[in-house]
């Protein structure tokens, strides 16, 4: 086995590393009447998810339909998406 580099906040798939390493299913929740759901208090803790936190929210159509939603803490995605254009505006610039 390789050793791992240590993860710097965003998920490991995001490096390329093994998606069954990342991903895990943290919980069921239910969809209200209004649309509401509620990320249950351990996960919003071990996620530093609090009153306020900014979420954004990603999905994945497959055969025209959504088949998956996601939700990426809004300071991560800013990160995601500096370490994807950085290099690129560099260049142009």
């Amino acid at each position: 086995m390789g050793k791992r580099k240590k993860d710097d906040g965003a998920c490991a798939i995001a490096a390329g590393t093994d998606a069954a390493a990342c991903c895990k299913v943290e919980s069921i929740i239910s969809v209200d009447e209004r649309g509401q759901m509620v990320l249950p208090k351990e996960l919003r803790e071990r996620a530093g998810i609090n009153a306020g936190s900014k979420l954004a929210v990603a999905s994945w159509e497959k055969d025209g339909r959504i088949c998956c939603i996601t939700l990426i803490k809004a300071e991560e995605l800013v990160e995601m998406v500096k370490g994807q254009l950085g290099p690129i505006i560099k260049e142009i610039l």
